[in-house]
């Protein structure tokens, strides 16, 4: 019975760790990717970045972007 409630657990714990964290846009398409082999990482998931960012690959490793705007800004 302890074996059904832990692995119970266990199974909880990875759904709860794979739940989006309350940001319902996705990261924008990668065209080009830089030649290093490693590039270096400013996150690894959307919890390493400030709130309303998002842990999203970059050109050159993964970065955390802020959401595109909906409408194109216009200055004139």
């Amino acid at each position: 019975m302890k074996s059904v409630a832990a692995l119970l657990l266990v199974g909880m714990l990875l759904l709860w760790t794979e739940l989006p964290t309350g940001s319902a846009w996705s990261c924008p398409p990668v065209r080009i990717t830089c030649a290093m082999l490693n590039p270096p990482n400013q996150c690894y998931s959307d919890r390493h970045c400030p709130r309303f960012k998002k842990c999203c690959p970059s050109f050159c490793g993964r970065r955390c972007l802020s959401r595109q705007p909906d409408l194109p800004i216009s200055y004139g």
